[in-house]
C-alpha cells in the first residue's frame, strides 16, 4: 500500500494496515515462499511418478487454502453441492485479480486443470510445476497455435478431470467485468459439457492488478458455484446462448458496485 493510501484511512484503520503490512512481510511471506517452493516441487515428483489427477491437483490445493490462512483472509464458498464429482465440467469465472488463482484452486473442490497464459511457464518452478500437472498454455500467436491449446483441452476434458478458464482473457483493471470469449464455450459445445459459471468476490479488493505484486489488502473473499448449464442445441447460436447467460449470472451475483460490463484494453 502506498503512503498517500496511508494518509487517507482513519487513524485506527492506518495502524490495522500497517501492523497488517508487517505481518505479511516478516511473517506471512517467509511462509509463503516456502510453502510455494515445496509444492512446486511436490507436484513435479508426484505428477512424474504418480497419476497427475492427484498429485496435480490436492498440493495446490492446499497451498493455496494456507496462503489465505497465513494471510488472514476469510472465505465463503457456496454451491459446492451442486456438482458431480465424477462429471467433467467446464469452468467459467469472472477474473477480479491474482487471489482468483488460490480462491478457485482451494476451494471449488474438483479436480480441473487450468487454461493459462503461455508467459506462466517461465515462472521458476511454477512454470514447470504447472507444465507437470497437465496444465494448458494459451498459444495465440495464430489459428493453428489456438486449434492446438483447444485440442489440449479436448484430451484433458475426460474421466472426471474439468477445465477453468477466465473468458476475459485478463484480469479486469477496474473491478467489473469486461466482455466473455467465445472459446471456452465453443468448447464445452463440441464436447457436450455443462459449463458452471463461478462468481469470484472480493479478489480485486484484495490486490487490485494495478498493485502488481504488492502487499494485500485484508478484505473477505465468496466464491459461489452455479449450477451447471446442460448442453443446449449445438452451432453459433447455442454458444452464444450459453456465453451470454454464464456471463449474466455472474454479472448479478456480483455487488452493484461491481456490476456493469467495463471493455478491457488488454483482453
Amino acid at each position: 500500500m502506498k503512503n498517500e493510501e496511508f494518509a487517507n484511512l482513519p487513524r485506527g484503520k492506518a495502524l490495522w494496515t500497517f501492523l497488517y503490512c508487517l505481518y505479511q512481510l516478516f511473517i506471512a511471506l517467509p511462509f509463503v515462499l516456502l510453502a510455494t517452493t515445496l509444492t512446486a516441487l511436490v507436484t513435479i515428483i508426484g505428477c512424474t511418478f504418480f497419476k497427475a489427477r492427484t498429485w496435480g491437483y490436492y498440493p495446490a490445493m492446499m497451498w493455496s487454502r494456507f496462503v489465505c490462512f497465513v494471510l488472514l483472509l476469510p472465505v465463503r464458498v457456496e454451491g459446492k453441492h451442486l456438482l458431480d464429482e465424477n462429471q467433467s465440467y467446464v469452468f467459467v469465472a469472472n477474473h477480479q485479480g491474482a487471489f482468483d488463482v488460490f480462491l478457485v484452486y482451494g476451494y471449488l473442490r474438483h479436480s480441473f486443470r487450468w487454461m493459462m497464459k503461455k508467459s506462466l511457464r517461465n515462472i521458476p518452478l511454477v512454470g514447470k510445476a504447472c507444465e507437470s500437472a497437465g496444465h494448458i498454455f494459451v498459444d495465440k500467436r495464430g489459428p493453428k497455435a489456438i486449434h492446438h491449446t483447444y485440442e489440449q483441452g479436448r484430451k484433458v476434458l475426460r474421466d472426471g478431470v474439468s477445465l477453468m478458464v477466465f473468458p476475459e482473457g485478463a484480469r479486469t483493471f477496474t473491478g467489473h467485468m469486461a466482455y466473455f470469449r467465445r472459446g471456452a464455450f465453443q468448447l464445452a459445445d463440441e464436447l457436450r459439457l455443462p459449463v458452471v459459471p463461478v462468481t469470484i468476490d472480493g479478489s480485486f479488493d484484495v490486490l487490485p492488478r494495478q498493485r502488481g505484486f504488492g502487499f494485500v489488502t485484508w478484505h473477505p473473499l465468496r466464491l459461489v458455484i452455479h449450477a451447471p448449464i446442460p448442453p443446449q442445441g449445438t452451432g453459433s447460436e447455442a454458444v452464444h446462448h450459453t456465453l451470454e447467460e454464464s456471463f449474466n449470472i455472474i454479472m448479478h451475483d456480483l455487488p452493484l458496485s461491481r456490476q456493469g460490463l467495463v471493455e478491457n484494453p488488454d483482453q
